[in-house]
């Protein structure tokens, strides 16, 4: 996919050492973008970056390392982006998981919530105000149809009283819709836009850090979905297309606006979640 515009933008994308994230990644190397890689594992990170630049001989593109299962590394990575780049034209909050088993982050939230939602939350918030220095500029939050499947569960958002990996899932995937219509009125007047996307049933890493029943039916479908690459379009798109420079607040799903679930559309929801995760991130100002 041709993406247009690129050059001399600089992108940081989360989770992009595997699957959506790293054909996001490729893509807006390809086309000229300075592009920070983000994952957890360096090793992995540089066989990445030297993969991209192998393919884009002169891409622009590093590795920035953070475990989104702990704020503290959250905050050690906007800090570094902070130092490595003196503007940051699109911020793609990619990164995700699901776990069919509660776990804990090192902060003591459920691990599906923490590191879907609230890692991205406060790397934003961290971020934001590069982000609007660099106007006009974007971000592009991946949600998931499974947004439908969720509900923002205010008295147990750590599924502390019943843990189900499709719930958790679905609240995450859930918030962060809720998240991208609560920054976007928040954006309002700064030419930074905001939006949040459904990338398709896509053949990726997600889930396979499970054992049991829920890696089995995940292994099963792998067949039936999307490459990364194809997976990748809508992100891209958003990232880049002339079409959406003025479009935020909206739910994309195959480089199409579309309408996501009633839940997604409640704004007082969303504001109080906005409230909450500052409150669980200890977000300053």
């Amino acid at each position: 996919m041709h993406v247009a515009g690129m050059t001399g933008k600089t992108v940081l994308v989360t989770g992009a050492t595997s699957g959506i994230g790293e054909a996001t990644a490729r893509a807006l190397a390809a086309d000229g973008a300075q592009v920070l890689v983000h994952g957890r594992n360096r090793a992995k990170g540089a066989t990445v970056v030297e993969k991209i630049k192998t393919g884009n001989p002169g891409a622009a593109v590093e590795f920035v390392e953070a475990d989104f299962a702990e704020l503290a590394s959250v905050r050690a990575l906007a800090a570094e982006v902070l130092k490595r780049t003196p503007r940051l034209d699109v911020l793609i909050n990619n990164a995700g998981g699901t776990y069919a088993k509660r776990e804990l982050t090192a902060d003591g939230f459920e691990m599906t919530f923490g590191t879907n939602h609230l890692a991205h939350f406060l790397l934003t918030n961290l971020l934001l105000d590069r982000i609007k220095a660099s106007a006009p500029a974007r971000i592009v939050n991946v949600s998931s149809a499974g947004h439908r499947l969720g509900r923002i569960d205010f008295d147990d958002l750590q599924g502390a009283h019943g843990y189900s990996f499709v719930q958790a899932y679905g609240q995450s995937k859930l918030a962060n819709i809720l998240f991208t219509r609560a920054l976007a009125r928040r954006l309002e007047g700064t030419s930074v836009t905001a939006n949040a996307l459904h990338p398709g049933a896509v053949r990726t890493g997600l889930g396979m850090n499970n054992t049991g029943p829920m890696t089995i039916i995940i292994k099963l479908g792998q067949g039936f979905i999307l490459p990364p690459d194809k997976g990748a379009k809508t992100s891209i798109y958003l990232a880049s297309s002339p079409e959406v420079e003025r479009v935020t607040g909206a739910y994309f799903a195959n480089c199409k606006e579309v309408k996501p679930s009633a839940a997604a559309l409640d704004d007082a929801v969303a504001e109080r979640l906005w409230r909450v995760s500052a409150e669980l991130t200890a977000l300053k100002g």
